[in-house]
């Protein structure tokens, strides 16, 4: 089953709190999140549960991490108007389906998630021999299903925490999608569509259920998406019905695969604060300079008059981010003919890091003054996740017989 309804434009994203975020979140999250916002219905969460899988230790840090956070959120560009933005502990109807769905879940499933050995040897120091950062993974799951969000914006070394993702819900529908007199109401479902469409519907489902049609089934699944008089209950279960299962309680979401940062940091490796080689989106200007001023070069260029090779140099890494076409030749050939010096090369990066992260910082200010309206913007999307969560919570319950009556 490969089933994404209604809810095909519903995105679900979220960022564990590190409290202020640097360009590195910048460029490899939130300029794609800031995108997408207006092209999806899109919930991004504070994932503070998350947190707790790696730093239950420490936790005391996690709360103004998330006020920081937020704040970095909204300064670089999303709009609360335009999304929903909430507290995954604030949503309590992610824990009871993370419950629900580890009634069902294999432990094989959780054991071979790339990530869990992964994390495991990269953070040596830290117990994770918990069950919480066991299950991490299938929390994941909860956070995406509840809202059953067609698509989950991710990097490619989280395909695979989409699709286990997409497993959980196959086998949940596969076990309690199979209503009493399921095929009855969905062969009533089906006349709701109108004469014309009905019969499509029906002969796009035979030639897939009987010959392995595909494109009899995606051409059905695109028919069923653009039927609104169809009720959510009579839609879910004539896309289950289409492949011979059961009702489509939680439908498989699909990745979006995000551009791969290019954001190095100031010392050539990847952008992050345990490397310390960060810039703040709320780094002082004068910060800036010297942070930059200090990047190292390439080592073969001892001397100004020295040629040297920008390959080699951190700081080119930089001018592939943020300079045009013609900025990058000035520094290819000054560089090469040791016409350019280095604090000649490194300038128009100041200037261009500070023009980016001058408004966002200016933000960032006006927010951290007036903690009450982020700390608004938060409850007003807490409630508007909740009652999302809740009306997929009420039908999951139902299903597995639990709404008690």
């Amino acid at each position: 089953m490969d089933t994404v309804s209604l809810q095909s434009r519903r995105i679900v994203s979220g960022m564990r709190p590190t409290g202020q975020l640097h360009l590195g979140h910048y460029h490899g999250v939130l300029k794609n999140w800031i995108k997408l916002q207006h092209e999806f219905d899109c919930f991004f969460f504070v994932a503070d549960w998350h947190a707790l899988t790696t730093h239950y230790e420490d936790s005391q840090i996690i709360e103004e991490s998330v006020w920081e956070m937020v704040i970095d959120w909204i300064a670089a560009g999303i709009e609360p108007s335009a999304v929903s933005l909430f507290l995954q502990s604030k949503v309590p109807e992610h824990a009871e389906l993370h419950l629900l769905l580890s009634m069902i879940t294999p432990v094989s499933w959780l054991e071979r998630v790339p990530t869990y050995k992964d994390q495991q040897e990269k953070l040596k120091e830290k117990d994770l021999a918990t069950y919480g950062f066991l299950g991490y993974p299938l929390l994941q799951s909860a956070d995406i299903l509840i809202y059953r969000a067609g698509q989950v914006p991710v990097g490619e070394d989280q395909l695979s925490h989409v699709e286990l993702t997409r497993e959980v819900a196959r086998r949940f529908n596969h076990i309690y999608g199979r209503e009493k007199d399921f095929e009855e109401k969905a062969e009533a479902a089906i006349k709701k569509m109108g004469k014309k469409n009905a019969k499509l519907y029906s002969n796009l489902r035979k030639a897939y259920t009987e010959q392995g049609d595909a494109d009899a089934l995606e051409t059905a699944r695109e028919l069923l998406k653009g039927q609104q008089n169809l009720a959510l209950g009579d839609s879910e279960r004539l896309f289950g019905y289409l492949e011979g299962g059961g009702k489509v309680i939680l439908p498989e979401p699909q990745a979006l695969l995000t551009p791969a940062s290019k954001m190095p940091g100031l010392d050539g490796q990847k952008m992050s604060k345990s490397y310390g080689n960060t810039i703040s989106l709320r780094e002082p200007e004068q910060a800036i300079a010297e942070k930059i001023k200090k990047m190292p070069t390439d080592t073969n260029r001892v001397r100004r008059t020295d040629p040297g090779d920008p390959d080699k140099c951190p700081v080119w890494q930089l001018h592939e981010v943020y300079s045009d076409d013609a900025q990058k030749q000035w520094v290819q050939e000054g560089c090469r003919t040791a016409g350019i010096g280095c604090l000649d090369c490194k300038g128009p990066l100041i200037d261009s890091v500070c023009a980016e992260l001058k408004p966002i910082r200016q933000r960032a200010e006006d927010l951290s003054a007036h903690p009450e309206d982020v700390r608004r913007i938060i409850e007003d999307g807490n409630e508007a996740a909740r009652e999302v969560a809740r009306d997929t919570l009420d039908e999951v319950r139902a299903a597995m017989g639990l709404s008690y009556k």
